[in-house]
């Protein structure tokens, strides 16, 4: 029997390749919107990071998410995004 292939992706904080379900997507829709897509199946340009605070500070000092969609981010999304991951971090 042949096994089955595991996305891998590479968390933008940690910089680590893991399975793609045990990551977390932050989406960039064709409206430069940006949002926290926790089905994995929205359209638009994705970027991955552990459902971990360490990493989601690495990623804020390393400027992760601005080099993945070549674009400034307001920090208003990083308060949104830190509570989402306060929540996930709850579940």
């Amino acid at each position: 029997m042949m096994n089955k292939k595991i996305p891998m992706r590479q968390c933008i904080g940690c910089r680590e390749m893991k399975p793609k379900r045990e990551l977390i997507r932050i989406l960039k829709n064709k409206q430069q919107e940006l949002s926290v897509d926790r089905t994995g199946k929205k359209n638009g340009r994705g970027a991955y990071i552990c459902p971990s605070m360490d990493c989601f500070h690495l990623a804020i000092k390393q400027k992760g998410l601005e080099r993945s969609f070549q674009m400034s981010i307001p920090p208003e999304f990083y308060t949104v995004f830190q509570k989402e991951m306060e929540d996930i971090g709850t579940e």
